[in-house]
């Protein structure tokens, strides 16, 4: 059955026509265009799906499209603000945290919602709130780098 939902997506409103239980991964992907999201693995384990809903992180691939009515979601797309970097994005690229780039979307989405609600984390803290993220090339130490880069700049700069 088609049913027509609405919730925002990077700040922008949007109506879609969804069938059944397909995932939001999809609907993000290929209604929509916004291809930055990734399908990895499918299942929920590599983390390459990572988006925000209502300010969570969540695995898109495993969440059924029509759960985010009324909701708000972020995606890598949405999290610079008028062509400026968050800084995650800038701490990834200043830590050459990003190889083969495939990971990378979904491990700043993660590491974002992971800072929401841990802003002065630990090297310790960011390691066991990340683990569920998989990185191809092996880019960990420098993602962690990142991460607590980004950590201290958000924190000096009050940013979100």
């Amino acid at each position: 059955m088609i049913e027509t939902i609405a919730f925002s997506i990077n700040d922008k409103p949007i109506r879609a026509k969804i069938e059944g239980g397909r995932p939001l991964l999809w609907v993000i992907r290929i209604d929509l265009g916004l291809t930055g999201t990734k399908y990895g693995c499918g299942e929920g384990y590599c983390g390459a799906c990572t988006v925000l809903v209502d300010g969570k992180a969540v695995r898109s691939c495993q969440v059924p499209a029509k759960e985010v009515a009324g909701r708000k979601v972020l995606t890598i797309e949405g999290l610079s603000r008028k062509s400026v970097l968050h800084p995650l994005q800038k701490a990834f690229v200043e830590h050459d945290a990003l190889q083969c780039g495939f990971c990378t979307p979904g491990m700043i989405m993660s590491a974002y919602g992971f800072l929401k609600e841990h802003p002065r984390p630990t090297r310790a803290d960011i390691i066991r709130g990340m683990e569920g993220n998989l990185c191809r090339c092996g880019l960990y130490e420098r993602i962690v780098l990142a991460i607590q880069g980004a950590a201290a700049a958000m924190a000096e700069g009050g940013v979100r």
